[in-house]
C-alpha cells in the first residue's frame, strides 16, 4: 500500500485534473495487469469497474455481485499497482441507507482511492431507482463523510435513469442538479449519447461532468465531447468486455473452426512484459 502522503498527493492530483481546462480520459482496468498497461500508456488516472471485477471472478454483473469487502480489497490492489490516482466504481454504496453510503466512503478512503462514484440505482428489478429525496440524502451523507476525511476525495454522483429503462432526461437533469446542491463534486449520467444533450448538461449543471464513452450510438470523437464541455471520460466495463470479447472470439474459432487465426494479431511477450513488474 502506498504511504498516506503518497495517497494524499494522488488525491489532490485527481481533484486538480477536474479543475483544469482540458478533458481527461480515465480508463477502467479490471485487474493488476490491465491497470499497469493502461498506466503505461500515459493515462492520468484510472477507475475500477464493478462489472469488470465481477467477470474476473466468474460472476454476473449484478448489483450486489461484489461485496463491499471484495470491492475495497480490489481497489487497494489497483491503487498499489500503479502511481496513478484511482476512482472507485462503488455502485449504490453497498447499502440503501445514507449511513451505509457514508461507511463505504470511509472504507474507500482507507483503501487508497482518490474518489468514487455513488449511483441512485437500487439494484431491484421492481423499483430500479431510489426516490429522489432518498437519493439526495444518500449523496448528502457521502458528502459529510468526505468532509470528515483528512485528505481530498472526489465524490461523483450518478443518475442512472438512462441505463435503467427510464429515458426521462428532465428527471435525470434535476437529480444531478440536486446532487450538486448536496455537495457532489462531479456529475455523471451514464447513457447519454447525443452531443446537444451532453452539451446542455455540461453547460447548465454546476459541476464537472463525466461522460461514459464508447456506447453504441455515440458517433463522435472524444474531441467533440471536449468541445461540448465534458471534463472527464470513463469507459465503464467497455475495455473489460472488449478483452473478454477477444477471448470469446478466439475460443469460438478454436472450438468451432479448429483454427487459430487470432494468433496473427496477438501481441508478443515483449510488448506486454514491458508494462509489468519485474519479480525475479
Amino acid at each position: 500500500m502506498p504511504s498516506p502522503d503518497d495517497i494524499a498527493q494522488r488525491a489532490q492530483q485527481f481533484r486538480d485534473l477536474h479543475q483544469g481546462p482540458d478533458l481527461f480520459v480515465m480508463p477502467n482496468p479490471w485487474d493488476l495487469g490491465s491497470a499497469r498497461i493502461l498506466a503505461g500508456l500515459g493515462f492520468p488516472a484510472l477507475a475500477t469497474t464493478s462489472a469488470g471485477q465481477a467477470y474476473s471472478l466468474g460472476r454476473r454483473d449484478n448489483q450486489g455481485a461484489i461485496s463491499r469487502e471484495e470491492a475495497m480489497a480490489h481497489a487497494a490492489e489497483i491503487v498499489a499497482a500503479t502511481p496513478l490516482p484511482v476512482n472507485g466504481d462503488l455502485e449504490k454504496g453497498y447499502g440503501d441507507a445514507p449511513e451505509a453510503v457514508a461507511e463505504t466512503i470511509r472504507a474507500a478512503a482507507a483503501a487508497g482511492l482518490a474518489g468514487c462514484s455513488i449511483e441512485d440505482a437500487t439494484g431491484r428489478s421492481d423499483d430500479r431507482i431510489f426516490d429522489k429525496g432518498l437519493a439526495v440524502e444518500r449523496i448528502a451523507a457521502a458528502v459529510e463523510a468526505v468532509r470528515g476525511l483528512d485528505r481530498p476525495f472526489v465524490l461523483t454522483a450518478r443518475a442512472e435513469n438512462l441505463i435503467q429503462g427510464n429515458p426521462d432526461l428532465e428527471d435525470t437533469f434535476q437529480r444531478l442538479a440536486a446532487f450538486a446542491e448536496a455537495g457532489a463534486e462531479v456529475l455523471y449520467a451514464p447513457g447519454l449519447k447525443d452531443l446537444p444533450t451532453i452539451a446542455r448538461f455540461c453547460r447548465d449543471l454546476p459541476c464537472p461532468f463525466n461522460l461514459l464513452y464508447g456506447l453504441k450510438g455515440q458517433d463522435f470523437p472524444i474531441q467533440a465531447a471536449a468541445e461540448a464541455g465534458v471534463r472527464r471520460i470513463s469507459l465503464g466495463s467497455g475495455l473489460a468486455r472488449a478483452a473478454y470479447g477477444a477471448l470469446l472470439s478466439a475460443g469460438k474459432e478454436l472450438s468451432e473452426q479448429g483454427s487459430a487465426g487470432y494468433a496473427k494479431t496477438v501481441p508478443g511477450f515483449d510488448a506486454l512484459d514491458g508494462f509489468m513488474e519485474e519479480t525475479r
